[in-house]
Parts: structure tokens; C-alpha cells; sequence
């Protein structure tokens, strides 16, 4: 009688072992009769196939050409959310009861997790002599004092702001005058310090306005040039697709003048406007380091600030250890501040 009873489903509905009993048992002779199924294997061929799609794009995502609307770079700046679609098929799998495509879904799942899964685990080493961080800060900004305060609370010793406009200079100055002895400011960005700034200039990014600069900082292990960077926007429209012509063509300006750059120490701080898997960023990116790829905890996305989707705000280092990396709360632009704890002296 107890074995009656504990495979019989209550009347009231309730949630107690006899019902828990009954639908364990019964989902088990539902998979026992469906695995004989002929169907379940012709079933959801669809899937499959939008299953091995997906592997293929995340895989060769390098592949798909940029002459239409930089279909590949868009594809690139959002790269890491196409995982979200495994759960979505998986679902739907179990919908239709696909063998087939569930047993696809194995491929996406492994190609996502070999290109991102290093980036779930926390790769923070701890250490570090120098503390970098960069904010765009939106030229609209309601509260630029209040946003000074708060990065400069970060502890950052070397801080640059991107998207100054002029009237709001002298506010960013007289907020960050007690953290930073030594400041510059370039065009629309500016660099502040804790120790001294020396051979500071703009640097051309073919823009016919000045968006980027670079500066030697005398910091306490080593000269470090500091270049930092406010490429060009990109936007998203139908008609023409990605477009980011002139983002492009200021990356590549920016790559030749790190390449060029004389000391071998060198960190980028800056809203760079593309995501390190963008090809169209490949003159810097090939010859520098994220430091959130290295040494942060998560994907450190950085933009919109009020639901962070793309990593955009870059700091990169080439000739230095990164050591730490983290994204800082919000402040009153819809950009995300991000910092970074990097080892200056490799000798120790």
C-alpha cells in the first residue's frame, strides 16, 4: 500500500513526494518510449541546422566580409551575446523533442565556451605599481564635478576623460585639482596625474579636430607613455548597416603612432568605440594587451551604462604586466569608468 501510495498524485494538487514520485516516474517512461520514436531523430531538423549556423558564425566570425554595412564587425561588437541564443534553441528543442537537434546543440556550446569561457573565470592576479582608469564622460553630462569625484575616489593614479566639452574643463579641473598635481587637456580629452607629465601632444587620428593625445608620466618603477583616444562614433542603421568608416581609418592612424612610439612601456586609455573581436580595431589590438582579457573578472562591459552590452571603453598596455582590471560605478554619462592595476617594473 505505501508503494500505491507514493505513485499516486494527490487530489488537491499539492506538491508533496506522492506527486513528485508520479512525475519523475512518468517523465522517465516518456523518454523510454520517446528514445524509440522514430520521430524524435527526423524531428527539428530546422534546429539543427540554425544550431550549426551558430557554431559556424561564433568559429568564423572572421570571415563574414565587411563590404555590406560592416556586417562582420557588427557581428564581432556583439559577439559574445550570441551565446544567449543556445538556451533559446535548447528550449525549443525540447518543444519539438528533437534528438537531432538537441545533440547539435553541443557544437555552439563548445565553440562559445573555447572563445569566452576563460573570460567567466576571475584572471585577477592582485600586485601591481601603477592604477590606470579611463571615462568617457559624455559631453551632456548633468554632473560633471560629481563625476570627477568618483573616479578620482577609484584611486587611479594616471586618469583620462574622454568627450570634454570646453565649458566644462574648468569644473573637471577645480574637482580633480587635489587628487592631481599634473594635468593636460588635448582637444576633447585630457589626462590627469600623479606624477609628472612630460612630453605631452596631440596626436593625429585623421579627424581635422584633436580627440587624441600622448604623454610620458614619470611614474615611481619607469617612464610610461600614455596615449589616450576617443575614436569616432559608429552607429547602427538600416539602410546603410555599421557604419564606421571613420572609426576605422582613426584606428588605423592610432595603431601606426604606437607602433612608432619610441619608449617601450605604453598604455592606451580611451573609448575606442569597438570591442577587442573587432577586426576593424586590428592595428592596436595586434599590438596591445586588454587588460580586462588578462587580468579582470567577467567581460567588463563598459557601454550603455545602463544595461552594459558591448566592452567599448579599452584599456590596453603593451611592456607592462596587467595585473588587475574592473569596471567602477556609475556616474552621471552613459559610459561605465573602467580601471586597471599594472605591474610598470617587470624586473621585480
Amino acid at each position: 500500500m505505501a508503494q500505491q501510495a507514493y505513485v499516486t498524485e494527490t487530489d488537491d494538487g499539492g506538491s508533496g513526494p506522492e506527486q513528485r514520485g508520479s512525475w519523475f516516474r512518468r517523465l522517465l517512461l516518456r523518454l523510454r518510449h520517446g528514445w524509440r520514436d522514430r520521430g524524435i531523430w527526423r524531428r527539428g531538423i530546422v534546429l539543427a541546422a540554425l544550431a550549426l549556423l551558430l557554431a559556424l558564425v561564433m568559429l568564423l566570425h572572421s570571415h563574414i566580409p565587411n563590404t555590406v554595412g560592416n556586417l562582420g564587425s557588427l557581428t564581432e561588437t556583439f559577439l559574445p551575446w550570441l551565446g544567449l541564443l543556445v538556451p533559446v534553441l535548447l528550449v525549443l528543442g525540447l518543444v519539438r523533442r528533437s534528438a537531432t537537434a538537441l545533440i547539435m546543440l553541443v557544437l555552439p556550446s563548445v565553440v562559445w565556451l573555447n572563445v569566452f569561457g576563460g573570460l567567466l573565470t576571475d584572471r585577477t592576479v592582485g600586485g601591481g605599481d601603477l592604477v590606470v582608469a579611463t571615462h568617457n564622460v559624455n559631453a551632456d553630462n548633468p554632473d560633471p564635478s560629481g563625476t570627477a569625484r568618483n573616479v578620482a575616489a577609484s584611486g587611479a593614479d594616471v586618469l583620462a576623460l574622454e568627450e570634454l566639452k570646453a565649458s566644462a574643463v574648468p569644473v573637471y579641473e577645480k574637482a580633480l585639482a587635489a587628487t592631481y598635481k599634473y594635468h593636460s587637456v588635448v582637444g576633447t580629452v585630457g589626462l590627469w596625474s600623479k606624477y609628472p607629465m612630460t612630453a605631452v601632444r596631440s596626436v593625429d587620428i585623421e579627424l581635422g579636430w584633436k580627440r587624441a593625445m600622448r604623454a610620458t608620466v614619470a611614474a615611481p618603477d619607469g617612464r610610461v607613455a600614455v596615449y589616450v583616444a576617443h575614436l569616432p562614433s559608429v552607429r547602427v542603421k538600416v539602410a546603410s548597416g555599421f557604419t564606421a568608416r571613420q572609426r576605422d581609418k582613426s584606428a588605423d592612424a592610432l595603431g601606426e603612432a604606437i607602433a612608432d612610439e619610441s619608449l617601450q612601456r605604453v598604455v592606451l586609455l580611451g573609448d575606442l568605440n569597438g570591442t577587442m573581436n573587432d577586426r576593424s580595431l586590428t592595428a592596436v589590438t595586434s599590438q596591445m594587451r586588454s587588460t580586462q582579457g588578462a587580468a579582470g573578472s567577467g567581460f567588463g562591459f563598459s557601454w550603455p551604462a545602463s544595461f552594459p552590452m558591448a566592452r567599448i571603453d579599452q584599456i590596453m598596455v603593451k611592456g607592462v604586466e596587467p595585473e588587475s582590471s574592473w569596471t567602477l560605478p556609475r556616474t552621471g554619462s552613459d559610459h561605465l569608468p573602467v580601471a586597471a592595476r599594472v605591474k610598470v617594473d617587470m624586473s621585480a
